[in-house]
């Protein structure tokens, strides 16, 4: 018994630590906010404006310190744009209902297209057809280290387009141990192997709006602006995407070579239950759904079909047949749609009081290019979002770049979330990252090689190309 009250004072007095930490970490945020945006005069920025920037630093620093999740920081920025900025008569609102213009992200159609990224992604998983898509055509590419290598980058790129870059690696990295098993420990393919599926799964979310929440971030802040449809941003993404896609594969055939001539792929032919229990039509039907759902959003220019109405197809019939059940729905990342609403809140309030003005008035811009701009955000995105999460330093970078770039906003704003997926130096840079640390087989050294390349590459290629696409 005496054992067992210590171990309760003990894991009692842990968690007063923590949270204690977690105390400090929220006063201090809330002490930097209040020194830099409320206590200087800031001539040129009315009241609305400097309780924006008080908000939007307070975000920074509470996404920074990881002081409570990231998700609950975007529903923190939520409730104080309603309480200090949506008061009739205050600092900004007029009237009664001009707070709920901080409340229109929830439900705008970025926030919807990407909920249907994220039943397409369960979808495949519930039903099993992801893997058993992946050991199909895993077997297409041979055995040999190269031809596999190539095949579980391939089909991680691919899912990653359309479904959680996280989900894709811990599917891909799943499928892939019996054949990472059957390598000897310290053999460098088994660390090309796994340090080409999150290098894969990172790149391939740039590909499409829903392949990443920085993606859906940019362009929901454009659609005022410079409206971004599936196709289009397929067009800016995809290029640099697959330009990196193959600078990895190079990087590591080349870093990590191999003498071995045949790899045993027989492990890819086990059994796997999931979705067993579905009776088979539910099964063959999401093949379908999801080739048709792609397809009209990539030919959205010639029906006309808004991306975000073709999104309720899968959402609908998914749901109607069975296969997306309450069960499949409350393992939704509801935490990834929480931050895309949070940050396009954000957006708003910094655009709407007026503090994105004022900030471009201090910044020499018109001593900077189009291009240079491109660069310096882009470039510093790819640099905090390897600290960072993505996500929160697309939220707090998108809307100062979309103010700095009056005029040219996509060549801008989206090489800026093309570089945020561009960081992939550290284990905990991404979750792809550290599903593949966790295998026990990596050092951070292996990521911090292979991710100064694509850091250092992936910018210049995202804002060179949409340069060109965007002229």
């Amino acid at each position: 018994m005496g054992d067992t009250r210590r171990a309760v004072r003990r894991q009692w007095g842990d968690l007063e630590f923590s949270s204690g930490q977690a105390v400090l970490k929220i006063i201090g945020c809330i002490i930097l906010a209040w020194l830099i945006a409320l206590l200087p005069a800031h001539p040129g920025l009315d009241p609305a404006g400097r309780w924006a920037l008080f908000i939007l630093i307070l975000a920074a620093g509470l996404w920074a310190t990881e002081a409570i999740p990231a998700f609950s920081v975007a529903l923190v920025v939520i409730a104080l744009e309603i309480m200090i900025l949506g008061k009739p008569d205050g600092v900004f609102a007029s009237t009664s209902t001009d707070w709920e213009i901080f409340l229109r992200p929830w439900g705008s159609p970025i926030i919807w297209l990407f909920f249907a990224g994220l039943v397409l992604g369960e979808a495949a998983q519930t039903t099993g057809l992801d893997r058993l898509f992946s050991r199909y055509i895993l077997q297409w590419f041979g055995a040999t280290p190269g031809g596999i290598l190539f095949g579980a980058m391939c089909i991680t790129f691919l899912f990653s387009m359309f479904m959680s870059n996280t989900a894709a690696t811990a599917m891909m990295v799943a499928v892939m141990a019996p054949v990472v098993g059957t390598l000897k420990q310290d053999t460098p393919y088994a660390k090309s192997l796994l340090l080409g599926i999150p290098f894969a799964a990172n790149v391939g979310g740039m590909g499409t709006i829903i392949g990443s929440p920085p993606n859906a971030i940019a362009a929901g802040l454009l659609m005022d602006t410079s409206p971004i449809n599936f196709t289009l941003w397929m067009m800016a993404g995809l290029p640099p995407a697959l330009v990196l896609f193959f600078l990895a594969y190079l990087y590591l055939r080349f870093a990590y070579p191999t003498d071995v001539k045949e790899i045993d792929i027989s492990g890819l032919d086990r059994k796997t239950r999931t979705g067993d229990q579905l009776p088979l039509w539910k099964r063959l039907m999401v093949m379908p759904v999801f080739i048709c759902t792609i397809l009209l959003w990539m030919t959205g220019p010639f029906h006309h079909i808004p991306t975000s109405v073709v999104a309720f197809l899968p959402i609908t019939v998914f749901a109607a047949a069975g296969i997306i059940t309450v069960k499949e729905i409350r393992q939704l990342h509801w935490d990834v749609l929480l931050l895309l609403a949070g940050g396009l809140s954000l957006g708003i309030a910094v655009r709407e009081t007026g503090l994105a003005v004022w900030l471009v008035d201090q910044l020499p811009t018109h001593l900077l290019g189009q291009v240079t701009i491109a660069f310096a955000l882009s470039y510093f995105t790819a640099v905090i979002s390897n600290f960072l999460s993505h996500t929160a330093a697309t939220n707090i970078l998108a809307p100062i770049g979309l103010a700095l770039a009056a005029g040219f906003e996509p060549l801008v704003v989206i090489p800026l979330a093309l570089g945020a997926s561009s960081a992939m130096c550290l284990p905990i840079s991404t979750p792809p990252n550290a599903i593949a640390f966790a295998a026990g087989k990596l050092k951070s050294t292996d990521f911090i090689r292979g991710g100064l390349v694509m850091g250092l590459v992936g910018p210049a290629i995202a804002v060179l190309w949409c340069l060109w696409l965007f002229r």
